[in-house]
């Protein structure tokens, strides 16, 4: 991936993007936007907390106080309610003193194990609603803050699944790949600005997102089996999109297995979905 001047510079300078940010994390109770905070925290970050569980949310600024640096703030947001996002955005700059210097797009849910046909709509909308609009209106609110201050960053959290089209995962597989293209569009409208876009795709990372997601038994107990022997902690797949945002690049695909799979699918498309089909038909039921 090609480096931008700016992080180029900021390198020479001993200077991180991440550094001391003013930023905003949603879905910050749990999983890997609670290792976002923390880590933000660990580079002397002021963080907002954002969650739908304002429990949650609470635990994370807790733990933020447990460490040497860093500030955290509680605050609680359903993403998929256009109207919250609004808020925190208000809320953000009343805290700051002005606009975030980093917005990540992170709080999202599982669901899978149920093909195209049997899924339902509601399903369809629930996981739209809060993995794909949730980052639309991230995006769509807090992008002209970030331009008009005329630096920052956004990261977005996608997954694997947003290029790999996996079986029985379609509504899961839609929103990410929706995210994938939105943070690539924002690049592009964003470049020269000073406002710098990543996208998270990582394959299995040591979460509850299957416990608390709309996944069927079969499914769900081979996500976890997957994420217990391959899966990357949140911690470090935290540190190592930061480290990646500092460096400008767009894509973080943190996983070989990831890699793999994204290589696959864009050299051998065919071959791909073919294997994938027959994979689909050796899995244990769902």
């Amino acid at each position: 991936m090609m480096i931008g001047i700016d992080a180029i510079l900021n390198v020479f300078r001993g200077q991180r993007r991440s550094d001391k940010a003013k930023a905003v994390v949603t879905g910050a109770g749990s999983g890997i936007g609670r290792s976002f905070a923390l880590e933000l925290a660990r580079r002397g970050g002021e963080i907002i907390c954002a969650d739908i569980s304002m429990e949650r949310a609470q635990e994370t600024v807790a733990l933020i106080g447990q460490l040497p640096t860093g500030k955290g703030h509680a605050v609680q947001c359903d993403v998929a309610d256009r109207t919250a996002i609004e808020l925190l955005a208000k809320q953000s700059q009343e805290i700051f003193g002005g606009a975030p210097t980093l917005v990540i797009n992170n709080a999202g849910v599982g669901i899978g194990g149920k093909p195209v046909g049997d899924i339902g709509f509601e399903d369809w909308d629930w996981a739209l609603g809060i993995n794909l609009w949730g980052v639309v209106y991230g995006c769509e609110v807090f992008t002209p803050l970030l331009r008009e201050a005329g630096k920052g960053g956004i990261i977005n959290v996608a997954s694997a699944a947003g290029f790999a089209a996996a079986p029985s995962m379609a509504a899961y597989n839609v929103s990410k790949a929706g995210v994938m293209s939105l943070s690539e569009t924002l690049s592009a409208e964003l470049n020269g600005t000073g406002v710098a876009v990543t996208v998270l795709c990582p394959t299995f990372v040591k979460t509850n997102v299957a416990r608390d997601g709309r996944i069927t038994p079969g499914s769900s107990n081979l996500a976890e089996q997957l994420m217990r022997w391959t899966g990357l902690s949140p911690d470090n797949v935290a540190a190592r999109t930061l480290d990646a945002h500092d460096g400008g690049r767009l894509y973080v695909v943190p996983q070989f297995d990831a890699n793999v799979i994204w290589h696959l699918k864009r050299h051998f498309p065919a071959l791909y979905t073919h294997g994938a089909g027959l994979l689909n038909r050796i899995l244990p039921e769902n």
